[in-house]
């Protein structure tokens, strides 16, 4: 199945940075590196960065004018879902959340001196960021109401508010941030995105957000509580234009779903691998391994099938992006979204049961993958969000125009990372 979205670039690819993981990255899978502070672990893989540069590896994400590979959205997917099988992958190549999303945006949207400033650093990994837009008073699956502000003042603007898993925030650069500029327009046209560089007089890490027991101090995977106290930025960090914000969250999540799910797939398979692995030799005692059971045998052919279905899916909406464009295949969006975090979440429960209390232990990736992936069903937009807009619009062929408003149908940007 894979063969059918392969390409040169994917073929000459792959079976080097599994490589790569496999020899440099997976015996960095301890308890203590997974648990532990992120700065010390951040070390390590700083060098083990440099080396992904050696190779010729770095950048995969880039136009080859930028100096990567010029990969396609479906040939880049592929790439995601290896480096996926271990929690340490996006980060050594820097392409991890939310700084592909970032780069992204800045690199189609801002202006050249945001490019030199902020775009430049990021690309060659000397700096990280983060996105500023989920706020705790407002629900995040409507993210048209917020209640931070971006205020005029002369050259400057001036931006109160305060948000939540603002994703990467302990360590970051800079934020992007997403604020109410232009308050009388309409909902879509109110909101725009602001580079803020976190050492600004105002902007302020409340906290690191608990998940499920981890802090994630000085985590890139963080997610910070963040006020924003009469910050002043100037008006050229401005990206795109007043009023865009909006339409720029959109932007970002066509190709940011399919990042998502590509590494929800990248994680399912190594779960399903350390499941297997652990079905064909745990002894049970009197000579039969735990794979000769039929219920551990109905978990693992449910999982293959299940993830062999998500991987198409996503593959075939990636290409399509590619070829169509994000807003021509908005139902395969939503569709790959729910379909593939669950897929996920069950991969992840049945591998852990198959390891029995071994599979709760932070000995193995089990535990973090299920604390930490839990949220896939939440951010990008909840799963409802997406089933309820996707069955409206296959009604709408049969006639059904739903009284529900569009700007809620749009609205599943939220706690995009």
């Amino acid at each position: 199945m894979e063969e059918l979205f392969a390409t040169d670039k994917t073929r000459d690819l792959l079976p080097r940075i599994k490589e790569f993981l496999v020899k440099e990255i997976y015996p960095l899978e301890t308890a203590k590196n997974i648990t532990g502070k992120f700065s010390e672990l951040a070390v390590i893989l700083d060098q083990k960065r440099e080396l992904v540069k050696q190779l010729g590896l770095w950048g995969l994400q880039h136009t080859e004018e930028e100096g990567g590979h010029g990969l396609t959205l479906c040939e880049f997917g592929q790439v995601s879902e290896v480096l996926a099988s271990t929690p340490f992958g996006h980060y050594t190549f820097n392409c991890q959340a939310p700084d592909i999303g970032n780069m992204e945006l800045i690199g189609k949207y801002a202006s050249q001196a945001i490019k030199d400033e902020y775009l430049h650093p990021l690309i060659q990994g000397k700096i990280r960021s983060c996105f500023s837009m989920t706020e705790p008073d407002y629900a995040g699956s409507n993210p048209v109401n917020m209640g931070t502000t971006a205020v005029r003042d002369g050259d400057e603007y001036v931006i109160n508010g305060r948000k939540w898993f603002t994703s990467s925030a302990d360590g970051a650069a800079f934020a992007v941030v997403m604020a109410v500029t232009n308050p009388d327009a309409s909902p879509h046209k109110r909101a725009s995105q602001i580079i803020v560089p976190t050492n600004t007089k105002g902007f302020k890490i409340e906290r690191n957000i608990c998940i499920m027991g981890d802090h994630e101090a000085d985590h890139w995977s963080s997610h910070a509580e963040v006020t924003y106290t009469d910050v002043r930025v100037p008006v050229s960090n401005l990206i795109a234009a007043e009023g865009m914000g909006f339409m720029l969250a959109q932007e970002r999540l066509g190709p940011g779903r399919i990042h998502h799910c590509m590494r929800w797939i990248g994680t399912s398979e190594r779960c399903l691998d350390l499941m297997c692995r652990r079905a064909a030799t745990r002894d049970m005692g009197d000579g039969t391994m735990l794979g000769e059971k039929q219920i551990v045998q109905f978990w693992i052919a449910e999982s293959r099938a299940e993830i062999d279905a998500a991987r198409l899916m996503v593959l075939r909406t990636a290409d399509n992006i590619d070829k169509f464009g994000a807003s021509a295949v908005r139902n395969q969006i939503s569709e790959i979204k729910f379909f593939c975090a669950k897929i996920m979440l069950d991969v992840i429960d049945r591998a852990i049961q198959t390891y029995g209390a071994y599979g709760i232990t932070d000995d193995l990736l089990l535990s973090f993958w299920y604390r930490h992936e839990r949220g896939a069903r939440i951010y990008d937009g909840a799963d409802e969000v997406h089933k309820s807009a996707l069955a409206r619009s296959i009604l709408a062929g049969y006639g059904l125009e739903t009284k529900k408003k569009k700007s809620s149908d749009e609205a599943v940007v939220a706690f995009s990372r």
